[in-house]
């Protein structure tokens, strides 16, 4: 193997994951596959959640939705980021459904693409995209709306990740208060965990991220989902401890003898964190295993001195994510959130894909 290390992703485990997520909402759920599918894919990502009756996709912007287009020539594609002006033609030609934000995009859809598919998206609370209360009320005073079909009303909850907390249900009364202004239309409100925390959350349509690629949805709850990413590097050296030395840049960490280091070939070019410096651990020959200094651009060292000697070798594989390491237990380590963590996998890795 010439990559850093293997990238294993488990579509079993994806597949397994949207079956539970659709069997626990009461409505259609779609699958966020924005920024390559979290990291992990587009191509065989959206294959396997076709597959398995997944027919409605949420992508970041018109690149995302034309390249998912070419994959998926079936399936509803929806663009988050809204249709500029100069680009009704390549949304119609392609069939991709913009998430109207504003009136400046209503008026751009509507006055090329008359009758065509269309969302709205009212904010109610995170400040970001989306309709505001008077901008509703300009859209049904001026009846914006009348020449296109209008699918689905949407909102975002900026605290489905926390279900008891107040704003949850004061979005969803505002989001009730002002689509009731705007022609009838189904209804998508919750992501991941609002889809497995409260069901008058979901909507007519769940948009489900995280917790289809393995990430626990919630704060404080145990992971409902299974786990579909893994990492193996790879041991590139062993170095046996018989005086006191310091370890990496800034020498950060002093071992004492005795004691034995392996260098693993990643590092934060292949999106390991270098916060993890110090803070993160692996899994070796049954043991977990302390990364010790600072983590470099493309290596990382760890104390293996308590693993069983015939498992320390150079070629051997380590589990730095995956079943024994847990995606979100290392995002906390290493103070993000599992989002992060995916897509910022590097492309040096050797891709695996289970089950495609």
């Amino acid at each position: 193997m010439t990559s850093p290390g293997l990238l294993t992703v488990d579509l079993d485990a994806l597949g397994q994951n949207f079956s539970a997520l659709q069997a626990a909402v009461p409505s259609d759920c779609a699958a966020v596959v924005k920024a390559n599918a979290y990291g992990l894919g587009i191509k065989p990502v959206a294959r396997r959640l076709f597959a398995e009756g997944c027919k409605h996709f949420f992508v970041a912007n018109l690149d995302e939705g034309l390249k998912l287009r070419n994959i998926l020539p079936e399936g509803s594609i929806y663009i988050f980021e809204g249709v500029s002006e100069g680009q009704q033609e390549v949304f119609l030609a392609a069939n991709l459904v913009p998430v109207l934000n504003s009136i400046e995009q209503i008026k751009c859809w509507s006055s090329k693409a008359p009758g065509a598919i269309s969302v709205v998206h009212i904010d109610t609370g995170m400040s970001r995209l989306g309709l505001s209360e008077l901008e509703v009320e300009e859209v049904a005073e001026e009846s914006l709306l009348e020449n296109l079909h209008l699918e689905y009303v949407i909102t975002h909850l900026a605290c489905a990740d926390e279900p008891f907390h107040s704003l949850n249900s004061a979005q969803v009364q505002c989001f009730d208060r002002l689509r009731s202004k705007l022609p009838d239309a189904k209804t998508s409100i919750g992501n991941s965990a609002a889809a497995l925390s409260n069901k008058k959350y979901c909507g007519d349509l769940t948009r489900a991220g995280i917790a289809l690629f393995g990430g626990n949805p919630f704060l404080e709850r145990e992971n409902p989902g299974k786990n579909v990413v893994s990492l193996e590097g790879i041991i590139v050296q062993v170095r046996e401890i018989t005086e006191t030395v310091s370890v990496g840049y800034g020498a950060s960490r002093t071992i004492d003898p005795p004691a034995l280091l392996a260098t693993i070939g990643v590092g934060y070019a292949d999106g390991y964190p270098r916060a993890l410096s110090n803070k993160g651990f692996a899994f070796l020959g049954g043991k977990k295993v302390p990364v010790v200094g600072r983590v470099s651009m493309d290596l990382l060292t760890l104390d293996v001195t308590n693993v069983p000697f015939g498992n320390v070798r150079p070629g051997e594989r380590v589990e730095l994510l995956g079943k024994n390491v847990p995606l979100d237990e290392l995002a906390y380590l290493s103070g993000t959130i599992s989002y992060e963590l995916l897509t910022g996998l590097g492309r040096r890795w050797t891709r695996r894909y289970i089950g495609d």
